[in-house]
């Protein structure tokens, strides 16, 4: 294992640390063990808080999309292992106002029993809540079962979304509606190249041949649909938009989004190869682009490989997409 960092179990709590060290203006330590992240203003009178939460080795999610127009708070559990319900309660607490909290992430085993514990607890102590999962990986389930689909770099849309709305003082029910809205009309499909390696475990999460890639892995390591020769950007650009497009058709007149993201080591540059066969093909359609993105806004430490995302916008989700935001990672 090859890492910059001390001990292995300190690799969490020193990059928290690390952290709000760098962007205090962004970036707030609490909680009983440091592993709650919130705006340093937090609560913030007036405005429904949104959390999220989950595992370290997303960055920038989940902890990097704190700031105004976006999130309020975080819990972050060891990498790639969900934070546990007492952590997620106490970031719930740190960003209530009075006015509800929404619970916005990832459709993820550990993070809902959780985050579902730790709704419950806070809500008998009178702090309304509501939940919105991402759930865009279109290779981890069919459209029939797309409630059992992973949430990945879609999710980046939804704490736009929702923050944006939240931003404006809309109510509960209104931030909830749009953040589950903009959840509903977000796919994802993704390759992986090389799998990365969790520091406490010293050795790479899965195996993958030098001359191979893998379609639609999860960002933990999980199964794709299809394991092959490594392809030209074109080919594998057209594979994952043609699986993007056959679970959510587009034509003419349509508007999107579309993020071209990297899993942590695939540079900009091949973001962009691929980013230019997409806006071609999209263009041919007749759709529209809107506010596109490309670099590392959901990654899986160092892997090396890509995601897609499309996010199909109508009027009220493109206005709140373009509102302000401010975080360190993305800004409007």
């Amino acid at each position: 294992m090859k890492k910059i960092l001390n001990r292995p179990e300190d690799y969490v709590d020193e990059m928290l640390q690390g952290l709000c060290a760098a962007h205090p203006g962004y970036y707030r330590q609490t909680g009983s063990a440091g592993r709650v992240i919130v705006r340093p203003e937090a609560p913030v009178q007036g405005k429904v808080g949104i959390v999220t939460g989950g595992g370290s080795g997303h960055l920038p999610v989940f902890t990097g999309y704190l700031g105004p127009g976006l999130l309020d708070g975080c819990a972050i559990g060891e990498v790639f292992s969900s934070p546990g319900m007492d952590l997620m309660a106490e970031a719930i607490r740190a960003v209530d106002s009075g006015r509800g909290v929404l619970r916005l992430y990832g459709n993820y085993g550990g993070d809902v029993m959780n985050f579902d514990m730790a709704g419950e607890m806070v809500e008998m102590e009178g702090i309304r809540t509501t939940t919105v999962l991402a759930a865009d990986d279109v290779a981890s389930a069919g459209p029939e079962e797309r409630q059992k689909r992973r949430g990945i770099a879609g999710i980046v849309y939804c704490y736009k979304i929702a923050g944006a709305k939240a931003a404006r003082m809309a109510s509960l029910e209104e931030v909830t509606a749009a953040a589950r809205k903009a959840a509903d009309r977000c796919r994802t499909m993704g390759v992986a190249l090389t799998p990365c390696t969790v520091p406490c475990a010293g050795r790479p999460t899965f195996t993958i041949g030098e001359e191979e890639m893998e379609i639609g892995m999860g960002i933990h390591g999980e199964p794709g649909v299809r394991r092959g020769p490594l392809r030209t950007a074109d080919e594998i650009a057209e594979e994952m938009l043609g699986m993007l497009l056959a679970d959510m058709p587009l034509g003419a007149g349509d508007r999107v989004s579309v993020l071209c993201n990297s899993l942590g080591a695939t540079p900009l540059e091949e973001l962009y190869i691929v980013y230019r066969y997409v806006a071609a093909k999209l263009k041919e359609r007749g759709v529209t682009i809107v506010a596109p993105l490309a670099g590392r806004y959901a990654t899986s430490m160092e892997m090396a490989g890509m995601s897609v995302t499309l996010f199909h916008l109508d009027a009220e989700l493109e206005e709140l997409l373009l509102d302000p935001c401010d975080c360190p990672c993305l800004k409007v």
